[in-house]
This record gives structure tokens, sequence and C-alpha cells, in this order.
């Protein structure tokens, strides 16, 4: 379940000082990034009932990851939709809406 707060949505409150905001569609590549950058989403970890991301699968990233991959050139699709609005505080719209799929389902 993704969300700062497991809800499957991407909520962001006075907890989540990493900004989960921005939803994504998950990339091989974006997901080797972050694991080179130390942080690993698609390792399973069932001790904390976390399965793993995987390429294409729908996640709450980070405003700040996200922007740290967008700098990199490894910036994985954006869901606008399911993006909360205060990932405008770390991001242009601009860049968001570049990176933007046309749906949910594109």
């Amino acid at each position: 379940m993704t969300g700062f707060y497991r809800t499957g949505c991407c909520e962001v409150g006075p907890d989540d000082q990493g900004v989960h905001a921005i939803c994504v569609r998950t990339t091989q590549e974006f997901l080797e990034f972050s694991k080179s950058r130390g942080n690993d989403l698609s390792t399973p970890r069932p001790q904390w009932g976390f399965a793993g991301v995987k390429p294409g699968d729908q996640w709450c990233l980070c405003a700040d990851r996200w922007k740290e991959a967008l700098d990199s050139g490894m910036a994985p699709p954006v869901v606008l939709e399911a993006t909360h609005q205060s990932a405008l505080r770390h991001v242009t719209l601009q860049d968001l809406l570049f990176h933007a799929l046309t749906s949910p389902t594109a």
C-alpha cells in the first residue's frame, strides 16, 4: 500500500517530513536509480509488510526524490490526478506536466 500513511493515496500531513506527494508510475530505470541513491524500493521487506515496488506500480514518491531523479534525467512518469498539491513547493507545475501520464492507465 502506497502513501506515507499507507492509505493508497499521496496524502501529506505533519508527520510526513519526506513529503510523499508525487504519484508516479515506476520504471525499472527509476527503481535502479533510486536504489543507487540509497532508497531501495524494489526489494521486498516481508518483516515490514512491504512487497517491494515493481515496474509499472503506482507509488507515492517523496517530492525531493522525484526532483533528484528529474535533475538526473531519470524522473518516472507522474500520475498528475493523484499527486498532492504540496508537491508544488518542491517542483514546478511545468515539470510535473511535462512528465505527466495522459491517463491513469496510459
